[in-house]
């Protein structure tokens, strides 16, 4: 395979997104008779929606799904544009991308690596997609990413929270828009020392895969710097659905929170047998018992049910936002589907924008040229703020939220609200840091 020798233009220092102004639009300069993976001879382009449509994060795929859908339908100038409308870019105009019609193809990741490469690689090969994007798993986003760096592909990662896969795990043709476990846990911790003080005894269950090893470090870390104790760090098997031998031991630990590394079902089922333990009624060192979940959902929330009250978390983007991205988005979802978008939604929905646009002011589906025009992009009009894509990792940047389970919901999707939005400036490392360390970026690879 070959790989390309484009000098990444403006790697952008941390010190620069407060104060630059927004990039100006990317024209990719190699030549245009360059070959590469699945380039469009038609009047169409075929986009690989890779999701977990079974497994226990098959909620998210599901309104995944639904937000793809929803993307394609506003590129190919159907339905009210959404956040086409609110993007600071305004390349995108509803012809498509680069004038051909957007088409796409799904697969099932099952959330496993595995499945999620084949179902990946089949969309690659068999049907022609000059992109894959999806996922609400780490593990199958770094497993896929690879993959695509292989293939000459762009890949749009979907829920990918580890620190790794834009840390000793980027590839060049990678790119997240969603946060990571280090900036939950430097959302949260500063909310959580306010609320329950500088003396506390930590206790870990944590999903068994490159999320909850990451998101555990994160966590452990930032809380640790403000005081607290960790008792006790115990992996739970990603496949769990009975938490209960590994709350018991809880009880009898010293430990006066329980923090939940886990996601989708796994969150869903750990909280509930916590809850069942009487946990949240315990008192411990003189203390009220406390449960923490670093990553939240309104899936999961509502999966939780009252289990949530009052429970602390970050996410990456919620649907009560008032932002003018954030309320058309909204408004196009609920228009469509009958109900508010979740975050997993929302990500997905940004992330099919980005590449479009990118495409577009590339003026090429060359993926070297998609890196090119992302690469230090900054932009806004989608949610959460002006937004900076890092040259140096393919990090997304911007504003994070601290959320809690509402105590009296006013209906089944008003589950969690914003008790803090968290400034970039709050979450942004610089790209050396030890929790990403190792792996290097590496060069653009057009394929064939």
């Amino acid at each position: 395979m070959s790989t390309s020798n484009l000098t990444r233009r403006g790697l952008i220092k941390n010190s620069a997104i407060a104060g630059a102004g927004f990039a100006a639009p990317t024209i990719f300069t190699a030549s245009s008779a360059a070959a590469y993976t699945n380039e469009p001879t038609g009047g169409s382009v075929t986009l690989g929606f890779n999701v977990p449509q079974s497994g226990p994060y098959a909620d998210e795929g599901a309104d995944e799904l639904r937000a793809y859908e929803l993307a394609v339908e506003h590129l190919n100038g159907g339905g009210d544009g959404g956040m086409m409308n609110t993007f600071s870019s305004k390349e995108l105009t509803g012809n498509g991308i680069l004038g051909k019609k957007v088409e796409f193809v799904t697969g099932d990741t099952q959330t496993k690596s595995d499945a999620a490469r084949a179902s990946a690689k089949s969309m690659i090969e068999k049907d022609g997609a000059v992109m894959i994007t999806g996922g609400s798993s780490s593990g199958v986003a770094i497993a896929v990413q690879g993959l695509c760096q292989e293939a000459g592909v762009i890949f749009m990662a979907g829920l990918t929270h580890s620190n790794d896969t834009t840390g000793k795990d980027k590839k060049a043709n990678g790119f997240r828009h969603f946060f990571n476990g280090y900036m939950s846990a430097a959302a949260l911790a500063p909310v959580l020392q306010n609320l329950y003080g500088s003396d506390r005894n930590a206790y870990h269950l944590t999903a068994d895969y490159t999320w909850g090893w990451t998101q555990e470090e994160s966590i452990a870390a930032a809380t640790e710097a403000m005081g607290w104790n960790t008792v006790n760090k115990v992996r739970t098997p990603l496949a769990s659905t009975d938490f209960s031998s590994y709350i018991a031991p809880v009880l009898n630990s010293g430990a006066d929170v329980l923090v939940l590394n886990h996601y989708g079902g796994n969150m869903v089922n750990s909280l509930t047998n916590a809850v069942q333990f009487g946990l949240r009624d315990k008192i411990v060192n003189g203390k009220n018992f406390e449960i923490v979940v670093p990553l939240y959902s309104r899936l999961m929330a509502k999966g939780a049910g009252a289990n949530v009250k009052g429970i602390h978390g970050s996410t990456n983007w919620h649907w009560s936002l008032t932002d003018e991205g954030s309320k058309a988005f909204v408004k196009s979802f609920g228009t469509k589907y009958g109900f508010p978008p979740s975050q997993a939604a929302h990500t997905v929905y940004c992330q099919t924008m980005l590449y479009a646009d990118a495409a577009q002011r590339a003026g090429t589906f060359n993926p070297c040229g998609i890196v090119e025009a992302l690469e230090g992009y900054e932009f806004d009009g989608l949610g959460n703020g002006k937004t900076l894509y890092r040259a140096d990792d393919h990090q997304c940047f911007k504003d994070v939220l601290v959320v809690r389970g509402k105590e009296n919901p006013t209906s089944e999707f008003d589950l969690l609200e914003v008790v803090e939005v968290t400034p970039t400036s709050q979450v942004i490392y610089e790209a050396d840091h030890p929790m990403f360390a190792g792996g290097a970026l590496g060069a653009c690879n057009p394929g064939a």
